[in-house]
């Protein structure tokens, strides 16, 4: 079995421009190469987007890696010293849209799985073109689909930029939840210098934030930061000057930790609007998406087993972290206990993204160094 570059394999990813919901080829890079080393591939399209599910042995443990070929767009070109989706490599670098987020960890895992023949369980992929879009055809549409095929998946390592300044100076053990709520508060237009003659909506939706903004959401939860309620926009689209408006709009986005439910603060906003809709005459209208729950992988041998080989390889006790943003890993979560660790993150969603060659050869060395512990951990004894 021929053992894959991780480098070269990166490179080719990256000249693939598949922006959501683009794919430019990207899948069939992986599939063709995951295809040669014996895996059983299944394209799944949903929509506009290309998924894809691999594996390879019959048996358990099947240990899983997800991550997504699709990238955010490369913004202004003339900013960037190298075309963004050239690949080139400078400086010791590999430069390119998707070099650390996260089409380097894809290589550095398929390079890793490349270098063993048969193993005591099965390897699977996870691959999906909808992460960094609105991810409603992406992986949670996988993980109905092996939900509904009865496919088991025993743990699950997501290859998201887990890493802070070093590689594997962090994992990503949980992640908090998210839901965005949109308030639309009608009044009545009327002549600013006659406000008996009208309902300024504008008041009421001041009030409603307050409200919102006043309460304390949790001071934390286990090793989560403290819930944050963040207003991101209020609009009226009022030019006028001598106007009081008919409506006037808010956004809102709560990061939560397992202290609460989506649902809850969906009712909790829901209750607030209505309550002051009732008080002020006005039609207050909430629209709530959740665009993920807040998950935690409790502490024991699979995480454990993460953070001994990231020891053992790079000498540092790793920071088993709940920060940042969503991930995939919200949805696979339902599936199988599930950590993000990939490459360093420091240039992701940037200008002049790039990975180090060093860090994707040390990043192929450590997955292969995990894969071989996990199935001497949990594999199958015939």
């Amino acid at each position: 079995m021929a053992k894959l570059d991780p480098v070269a394999l990166t490179q080719a990813l990256i000249t693939r421009p598949s922006v959501t919901p683009a794919d430019a080829g990207a899948m069939d890079v992986v599939e063709n190469q995951l295809k040669a080393l014996g895996f059983t591939c299944t394209r799944l399209r949903f929509g506009e987007i290309e998924n894809l599910y691999a594996r390879r042995g019959t048996r358990g443990p099947n240990l899983c890696f997800a991550g997504h070929t699709d990238v955010v767009p490369g913004g202004m070109r003339s900013l960037w010293r190298y075309d963004p989706f050239g690949a080139e490599i400078h400086d010791g670098a590999v430069i390119g849209r998707g070099a650390v987020d996260m089409k380097g960890a894809i290589a550095a895992w398929m390079a890793a799985v490349s270098r063993f023949d048969d193993l005591a369980g099965s390897l699977s992929f996870l691959i999906t073109g909808d992460e960094e879009g609105v991810a409603t055809d992406g992986t949670v549409k996988v993980v109905e689909w092996l939900k509904s095929r009865g496919e088991a998946i025993d743990h699950c390592i997501v290859g998201e930029p887990s890493s802070s300044q070093r590689l594997g100076d962090m994992i990503k053990v949980g992640r908090r939840g998210s839901i965005n709520a949109s308030f639309t508060v009608t009044g009545k237009q009327g002549h600013v210098a006659y406000p008996q003659r009208a309902l300024n909506p504008l008041p009421v939706l001041v009030d409603l934030l307050a409200v919102l903004k006043a309460r304390v959401l949790d001071i934390g939860f286990e090793s989560f930061p403290p819930s944050n309620l963040e207003i991101t926009t209020i609009d009226t689209g009022n030019t006028a000057t001598n106007v009081i408006p008919q409506e006037a709009r808010a956004r809102v986005n709560i990061r939560f930790n397992p202290a609460h439910t989506g649902r809850e603060l969906q009712a909790w906003m829901q209750g607030v609007a209505a309550e002051l809709a009732e008080r002020s005459g006005a039609d207050i209208r909430c629209d709530c998406a959740i665009s993920g729950e807040a998950f935690l992988t409790e502490p024991g041998p699979f995480v454990d087993l993460v953070a001994d080989v990231i020891k053992a390889r790079f000498g540092i006790e790793t920071d088993r972290s709940t920060t940042g943003g969503t991930s995939d890993a919200r949805f696979i979560r339902d599936l199988c206990p599930v950590l993000e660790f990939g490459l360093v993150g420091q240039t992701m969603h940037q200008i002049n993204e790039c990975v180090a060659v060093d860090d994707l050869t040390a990043l192929a060395d450590a997955y292969s160094a995990l894969i071989e512990a996990y199935f001497s951990k949990f594999g199958s004894a015939s």
